[in-house]
C-alpha cells in the first residue's frame, strides 16, 4: 500500500515538510560518504529555513499541552491501559519540557556559524560548492567519516526537541481518524465536507494500482482526480473506476 497525505492548513503542511527533512538528514548522516554528508548538511539548511516560523515552537507547545489535558481526562477509565496512558503522558511532558528549554531563535546556532552560512549561501547557487569555490568545505569533506558525522550530529542536536515534538503531534493526528472505503467513478471523486474541521486527509492505494491522486480540498469540499503516471508534469487522467481508502484526521 502507498499512502498520500494532503494537509488542509499551513501549520500541518510545515510539520509534514519538517518531518520529511529530518528523516532525510538522519538517513544521509548515517552513511559514511562525503556526498551523503553533503546532502545531509544541505537538508539541514532546509530545516533551518522551514523552521524559521516565529510561532512554530509556541504552536507545538500549545498542541502538546492540549493533548496532555485530553489524555488526563482518561485517567481511571477502565477501558484505557494506565500503563500506556502514563507512557504517552510522560512522552508528551518530556517533549514539552525540551521545547521550553530551547532558548533564542530556532537554528540560531547555525546562523552564528559564519563558515556554515557561507556554505549555505553558496549551496543556493547551482554547483556553487565546488572545490574551487569553497576549498575549506572541500577540505572538511575529506575528514574521516566519524569526524564529519560528529559535526553533523552536533549541528542537528539543537533541532531535536522540535523533531520529537512534531513526531508526537503527527502521530496523534494520523491516529485520530478511521479509514473508510470509497470508489472514484471514472477516476474522479468529490465529497462535500460542509465546513469540516479536518486538518489532513490520508489516501491509501495498493501499490499495484498504477494511478496517483491529485487532491484539492478545503473545509467545504474535497476533490480527487486520479491520473496515470506517464512521466509528464500533468499525468493523463484515468477513466477507470478506482477503489481507495480515505481517512480524515483532526486533532
Amino acid at each position: 500500500m502507498i499512502t498520500y497525505e494532503y494537509p488542509f492548513n499551513e501549520r500541518i503542511r510545515t510539520l509534514l515538510r519538517l518531518e520529511d527533512l529530518f528523516e532525510k538528514t538522519a538517513h544521509f548522516s548515517g552513511h559514511d560518504g562525503p556526498l551523503e554528508h553533503h546532502v545531509a548538511l544541505v537538508t539541514l539548511f532546509d530545516i533551518l529555513e522551514t523552521a524559521s516560523r516565529a510561532d512554530l515552537k509556541l504552536d507545538l507547545i500549545q498542541e502538546l499541552e492540549r493533548q496532555r489535558q485530553t489524555l488526563l481526562s482518561f485517567r481511571n477509565n477502565p477501558e484505557i491501559s494506565e500503563e500506556a496512558l502514563s507512557g504517552a503522558l510522560y512522552e508528551i511532558e518530556q517533549a514539552s519540557a525540551a521545547l521550553l528549554a530551547m532558548t533564542g531563535r530556532i537554528g540560531q546556532h547555525l546562523r552564528d556559524n559564519e563558515w556554515l552560512m557561507g556554505i549555505k549561501s553558496r549551496a543556493a547557487i547551482p554547483g556553487g560548492v565546488c572545490e574551487f569555490d569553497v576549498p575549506s568545505y572541500h577540505f572538511w569533506l575529506h575528514h574521516p567519516a566519524e569526524t564529519r558525522r560528529a559535526a553533523l550530529e552536533g549541528w542537528t542536536r539543537p533541532f531535536l526537541p522540535l523533531r520529537d515534538a512534531l513526531t508526537i503531534v503527527l502521530r496523534l493526528l494520523r491516529a485520530s481518524g478511521r479509514p473508510d472505503h470509497f470508489v472514484a467513478k471514472s477516476g474522479a471523486f468529490q465529497l462535500m465536507l460542509g465546513g469540516s474541521s479536518a486538518q489532513m486527509v490520508r489516501l491509501r492505494l495498493p501499490l499495484a494500482v498504477a494511478v496517483i491522486p491529485e487532491i484539492s480540498a478545503n473545509k467545504y469540499a474535497l476533490n480527487v482526480r486520479f491520473a496515470c503516471p506517464d512521466g509528464s508534469l500533468r499525468p493523463r487522467h484515468t477513466d477507470q473506476d478506482v477503489d481507495f481508502e480515505m481517512t480524515f484526521c483532526n486533532l
